[in-house]
């Protein structure tokens, strides 16, 4: 058994579906089905001719992945979907083989998924989440027993290896993913949800959260620790606060999944404190129907997980104050950005 990771498009355009349907897909969308296709040698003519522009290292790639993606991952194999609509990963077991099926107009290619778990980002260690970053479509990761590890925070049994056979040579391709592949900003984000998990459990959150909201320009109320009645932070902008929007802010700093119940508390307190709009930070993420339901309240409510809360950091860094830089030392650097694969 093994572990893999697929990813759901670029901008994760393919995660509903992919979620929905109990399915992992690739891109690729051009290629017909290749099922039929039994040696890296036939696809590869098929993906030549499919995609006769792209460059021999390019070829060499999309074959590698697409092939995998056929005929390396196994049925009952564990895999990673990373997110892209919140910090978390999905985690599932692979029970079909590939099949071509048009399940969305982006969405051919597929091989069926029991997702087990949803788990936010950091629940990994940090060298987990650095092997399931390579920036790659399909790709298995065999680096800090990935597996075993995975397998033990989803609460399955270990499962014994036979012997291996003796490997077959492979095509240049990523599978043991090379340094410069690793997605070096999603691994600093990473490291950054880490720090911020050890060091601002509690109460310290709700001071980090109001922190962020005063470099955003608003003035704030922050609830002291202990019973808040729901209400964390109280936030508005204007040189004594009040002007508008009005803001409710509640904060759960543990790693409960936050649901509709706790949603709708949040909307009654902002009814009896006046605030127009919500802010509700949970970082250990939100329910399926709590997403839905902020959805439909899209002009009054937002939510914030653990990576919203760090994008919002990022983005209000230099206007932070020195306390919470003395906490948090960051430094710009600059990367050459290299194309995604697939």
């Amino acid at each position: 058994m093994s572990i893999w990771v697929v990813r759901a498009g670029r901008y994760g355009e393919q995660q509903e579906t992919a979620l929905n349907e109990g399915i992992v897909c690739h891109g690729w969308n051009e290629l017909p089905d290749y099922s039929g296709y039994k040696s890296r040698e036939e696809l590869r003519a098929l993906y030549e001719k499919t995609y006769p522009h792209e460059r021999p290292r390019q070829v060499d790639v999309g074959v590698g992945q697409v092939w995998r993606f056929a005929h390396g991952i196994e049925k009952g194999d564990l895999v990673a979907l990373p997110l892209k609509t919140e910090s978390a990963i999905a985690l599932g077991k692979v029970v079909g083989d590939y099949e071509y099926k048009e399940l969305a107009a982006n969405v051919n290619h597929i091989r069926r998924v029991e997702w087990i778990k949803t788990l936010p980002r950091s629940a990994f260690d940090q060298d987990i989440l650095y092997s399931l970053g390579a920036i790659s479509t399909v790709f298995q990761v065999e680096r800090n027993d990935a597996e075993h590890r995975v397998r033990k925070l989803l609460g399955l049994s270990a499962v014994s290896r036979p012997s291996a056979p003796a490997a077959e040579p492979k095509i240049e391709d990523e599978t043991e993913e090379p340094l410069e592949a690793i997605d070096l900003e999603q691994t600093a984000h990473d490291e950054l949800v880490n720090r911020i998990g050890e060091s601002f459990q509690g109460h310290p959150m709700a001071w980090l959260v109001e922190k962020v909201l005063k470099a955003q320009g608003y003035q704030t109320y922050v609830a002291p620790p202990g019973p808040d009645g729901g209400v964390d932070i109280l936030a508005a902008p204007g040189p004594l606060g009040f002007e508008h929007p009005r803001i409710c802010v509640q904060v759960k700093s543990g790693a409960i999944v936050a649901d509709v119940k706790v949603l709708r508390e949040l909307q009654g307190v902002m009814q009896k404190v006046r605030a127009e709009q919500g802010l509700l930070v949970s970082w250990g993420g939100f329910t399926k129907e709590a997403q839905k339901e902020a959805r439909d309240s899209f002009f009054s409510m937002r939510l914030w997980d653990q990576g919203n809360l760090v994008d919002a950091i990022l983005a209000n860094y230099e206007k932070l104050d020195d306390e919470i830089k003395a906490e948090l030392p960051l430094k710009r650097i600059w990367v050459l950005v290299r194309d995604e694969e697939g």
